[in-house]
């Protein structure tokens, strides 16, 4: 058999030629190209292409190149879509870019982070016998430094000893410098706590730095101010409870009096005067019974679905009667729309709510005016307003209208100024809100819906 020896020549050219068409096809638009394993010609020649780079000249190594390219091309394309190659320098750069992204940068350091806590509460801490944090930094710094000076005398066999002291002397006072900065502001805190203890709470640390330590000052300026604030709230009660603990009993003291030593006389209104002080007395020692309840979270509620419009009309005579007592001539209208409304609540509390509410607006309203008091049904939740013909309550006031012993322009009303306390209270456990509305004088609360 006769071999012609134009056709490996030609075999080279064909497999070169779609070399270049593809490289240049897979530049632009990146074909999905399979391996065709199907034409001998075609393997052939690019293995051909492939014994003959190391052989020929530059040009013909460019040329080889150009299929080794194409060849990889080829291979990378019949992979899986999404599989990169592991020889493919930019590829294997796309995937570090895409696995470690920011969030996953983040969750690493996360991780590593919580090793190493972990492991720091495992592994053992000869430096918590020593009692200063300059010592311990001076430490620290000698053992760096003996490292160092154990290597370089390795490396270079000989080291000087004044380069030597020189160093352990810089060593020493870089420490004692970065400890001064260290623990001025734990000493600080200490002299600060030390002050707190004797019921002090005006110091405060000074917090300069963003590390560590500066964050733990001004925590400790923070805790310093709720503690002033906790205690500056304990006076107020104790002043305001004495003070209203002290109202009825020195009236009520003073009545007696009068009928033991025959001044007065034991009459019916002389004994309706001493009955309202004992109320007044009795009704301050539940609410603030109630309100201690509350606050240490023993307040259970007992929810259940009642009907809107009778709720209102028992709350509404109660507070007539009570507005009677008064003398303040007081009258009160309800508008309940519509009047099948429900809603799922603890009835005694959110009558509880609903008369003190009455009863403010009876207290400190003009005499003689109307109280209305309206119930409707927006955005699926129950909104119920108390309204009063007052001027209203000036801004300013209205963000501490809900505070303990908070009072409005009248103070001769006899209230206790805890009603609106708990009211506030009630309404939160409930998941509603309680606030001032605009126009007049006018509380709206808003609980969830049936």
């Amino acid at each position: 058999m006769s071999t012609n020896p134009a056709v490996p020549d030609e075999g080279l050219a064909q497999g070169n030629l779609s070399a270049q068409n593809d490289s240049t096809h897979s530049a632009h638009d990146q074909p999905a190209v399979q391996n065709d394993t199907s034409s001998p010609a075609k393997v052939s020649a690019q293995n051909v292409g492939a014994q003959r780079s190391t052989a020929t000249d530059d040009g013909s190594l460019k040329l080889d190149g150009t299929a080794d390219v194409h060849t990889a091309g080829v291979v990378r394309r019949g992979r899986a879509r999404g599989e990169a190659d592991d020889d493919h320098p930019s590829a294997s750069g796309l995937n570090r870019g895409r696995d470690f992204g920011p969030v996953q940068r983040r969750t690493l350091v996360d991780q590593l982070r919580a090793i190493s806590d972990k492991v720091a509460e495992v592994l053992p801490r000869p430096l918590d016998r020593v009692r200063s944090i300059k010592l311990k930094l001076a430490i620290l710094m000698l053992c760096a430094g003996g490292i160092a000076f154990g290597y370089f005398r390795f490396k270079i066999g000989w080291l000087p000893p004044k380069t030597t002291l020189a160093s352990v002397a810089i060593a020493l006072v870089a420490s004692q410098f970065l400890a001064h900065g260290i623990t001025r502001p734990l000493r600080e805190m200490t002299a600060a706590a030390k002050t707190m203890a004797h019921g002090d709470y005006t110091r405060r640390v000074r917090a300069t730095s963003r590390d560590e330590v500066g964050q733990l000052a001004e925590a400790f300026n923070q805790m310093a101010a709720d503690l002033a604030a906790a205690d500056q709230q304990r006076r107020d009660l104790i002043a305001n409870v004495s003070h209203e603990l002290r109202t009825p009993i020195t009236a009520l003291n003073a009545l007696l009096e009068n009928v033991v030593d025959g001044v007065s006389e034991p009459d019916p209104k002389t004994l309706r005067t001493a009955l309202a002080q004992t109320e007044r007395l009795s009704l301050l020692v539940s609410e603030l019974l109630d309100l201690s309840s509350i606050e240490a979270g023993a307040f259970p509620l007992d929810r259940e679905s009642l009907d809107v419009a009778p709720l209102l009309a028992e709350v509404v005579a109660e507070a007539d009667v009570a507005a009677a007592a008064l003398g303040r001539g007081v009258r009160f209208t309800t508008d309940v729309q519509p009047s099948t409304i429900r809603v799922f609540a603890d009835s005694a509390r959110l009558h509880q709510v609903l008369l003190n509410l009455l009863d403010n607006a009876a207290r400190h309203g003009p005499a003689g005016g109307e109280v209305r008091v309206t119930a409707r049904r927006q955005s699926g939740k129950l909104v119920i307003e108390v309204a009063d013909d007052g001027p209203g309550i000036p801004p300013a006031e209205r963000a501490r209208v809900f505070d303990r012993f908070t009072r409005g322009g009248r103070t001769d009303g006899g209230g206790t100024g805890l009603g609106l306390a708990i009211s506030r209270w009630i309404v939160d456990l409930h998941g509603g809100t309680i606030a001032v509305a605009d126009p007049g004088s006018r509380i709206r609360v808003v609980l969830p819906g049936h």
